[in-house]
C-alpha cells in the first residue's frame, strides 16, 4: 500500500533578544545562502540597532525538524520627520526576505504584516528578495544593481574599464595620490569628514557617525576602509563589505578636490584590486536610481545594471513614506541643504538622517 505524501509543515516565529545561539544560527544560514547579503546578518541588524536607536526583529521561517527555511530581518523605523516603518533592513540597499521555499516567502512576509497591524506601523518595506503576491505592492524600474566580475589581476582590471572611464582613472594615477587601508581611528575620522562633506554637496543630511562606527565594530575582519590622500589631506573614502566573495563599496565620497584629482576614479579601481587581494572575485558597486548622475558613472565603468524590485504594504487609507532626496517633494530642502555651513549640516544631519532607515 502506498503512503500519502505528507508536505512538510512550515511554523514561523519572531526572535528579537540577543540569543548568542540563534543569532550564530541565523549568521550560518545567510553564509550558506547563494542570494544571502551583510544585510541579513546579524552584525547588520545589530550595529543600526545600536547606532541609531530603532528595535530589531527577526521573523523565522522553520520546517517540521525545526531547520531554518527562511528570514526577515525587520527595523523599527520611528521617526518624527519620515514617519514608522518596518523596514528590511535599515539603512540597506538589501535585506529582503531571504528563504528556499515560496511558501516561506509568503509567511514571511504575512507575519511581518501582522506585527505591524499590531503595533500600529502603517507600512511595510522589503528591499530585495522574492516578492510576496497579494496585497503586497512591487516597485520596479526605480533602481538598478550593479555587480561584476573582477579580472585576473591589476592590469587586466585597468583594462577591463571601458576606455573613456580608463582614461580618468590613468589620470588620476599620475596625480600622486596615496591610497591607504584599515579601521583604526583615524581611517574611520577621515572618511566620516570626507563622507559628510560629500553628502552635504548632495543636498542629504549624513548618517550618525556612530552608525559607521558600528558597522566597522560588527563586521571586524569583513569591513575596511579605503581613502585617497593629495598632499596628506583625505579627498576620497569608501567604506567597503565584503561578504562570501563579493566586495560591495557602501558608503563612499570625495570632496570638491576629488573630482579634479580623479580620486575617485583612483579609490575604485585600488578598491577592485584590495578586494581581489582579499580573495574577492566579484564587485558591486550597489544600487542607483536610473536615470541619475551614479547610474551613468557605474554603467560607465562597464557594470550592465540590473533591475532591483522591492515591495511594500500599506494600510488601508496610507501613503508609503517617500524617503528619496531624489523626490521632487524634497527639492527646495536639497538645495537648502547644499548652502548649509558644513560644521551646520553635521550637527543636523544625524539628527534627521537617524529616522530615514
Amino acid at each position: 500500500m502506498n503512503m500519502l505524501f505528507k508536505p512538510v509543515s512550515l511554523t514561523t516565529r519572531f526572535l528579537s533578544e540577543n540569543d548568542t545561539n540563534e543569532l550564530r544560527r541565523i549568521d550560518a544560514f545567510v553564509m550558506a545562502h547563494p542570494d544571502g547579503t551583510a544585510f541579513h546578518r546579524p552584525n547588520w541588524v545589530r550595529a543600526v540597532s545600536d547606532a541609531c536607536g530603532h528595535g530589531w526583529r527577526y521573523v523565522l521561517a522553520e520546517n517540521g525538524n525545526g531547520e531554518l527555511v527562511g528570514i526577515l530581518p525587520l527595523h523599527l523605523i520611528h521617526s518624527n520627520l519620515f514617519g514608522r516603518a518596518l523596514v528590511s533592513a535599515g539603512f540597506a540597499v538589501g535585506g529582503g526576505i531571504l528563504s528556499s521555499d515560496d511558501l516561506a516567502t509568503q509567511l514571511l512576509a504575512q507575519q511581518s504584516w501582522n506585527f505591524a497591524e499590531r503595533h500600529s506601523f502603517p507600512s511595510v518595506e522589503l528591499r530585495g528578495g522574492p516578492s510576496p503576491t497579494g496585497e503586497w505592492q512591487n516597485k520596479e524600474g526605480v533602481y538598478a544593481g550593479f555587480i561584476c566580475d573582477m579580472a585576473a589581476d591589476d592590469e587586466a582590471q585597468l583594462l577591463a574599464i571601458p576606455r573613456k572611464q580608463r582614461a580618468e582613472v590613468r589620470k588620476g594615477l599620475k596625480n600622486e595620490l596615496t591610497v591607504s587601508v584599515g579601521n583604526a581611528q583615524q581611517d574611520r575620522d577621515d572618511h566620516y569628514a570626507v563622507y559628510a562633506e560629500s553628502v552635504r554637496n548632495l543636498g542629504t543630511p549624513v548618517f550618525p557617525k556612530a552608525l559607521f562606527d558600528a558597522v566597522l565594530d560588527q563586521f571586524g575582519d569583513h569591513a575596511d576602509i579605503l581613502t585617497v590622500k593629495s598632499g596628506g589631506k583625505a579627498v576620497a573614502s569608501v567604506l567597503s563589505l565584503y561578504h562570501n566573495g563579493t566586495a560591495m563599496p557602501y558608503w563612499g565620497g570625495g570632496t570638491r578636490d576629488a573630482r579634479r584629482l580623479r580620486a575617485n576614479d583612483v579609490m575604485y579601481y585600488s578598491l577592485m584590486n584590495h578586494a581581489r587581494g582579499r580573495g574577492c572575485s566579484k564587485f558591486d558597486f550597489g544600487r542607483s536610481k536610473v536615470g541619475t548622475g551614479a547610474y551613468s558613472f557605474k554603467k560607465n565603468w562597464g557594470f550592465e545594471p540590473k533591475p532591483l524590485s522591492y515591495a511594500i504594504r500599506t494600510a488601508n487609507g496610507e501613503e508609503a513614506r517617500d524617503v528619496n532626496p531624489m523626490s521632487p517633494k524634497y527639492r527646495l530642502q536639497v538645495a537648502l541643504w547644499q548652502r548649509l555651513p558644513l560644521s551646520i549640516a553635521n550637527r543636523l544631519g544625524p539628527v534627521i538622517a537617524k529616522g530615514l532607515g
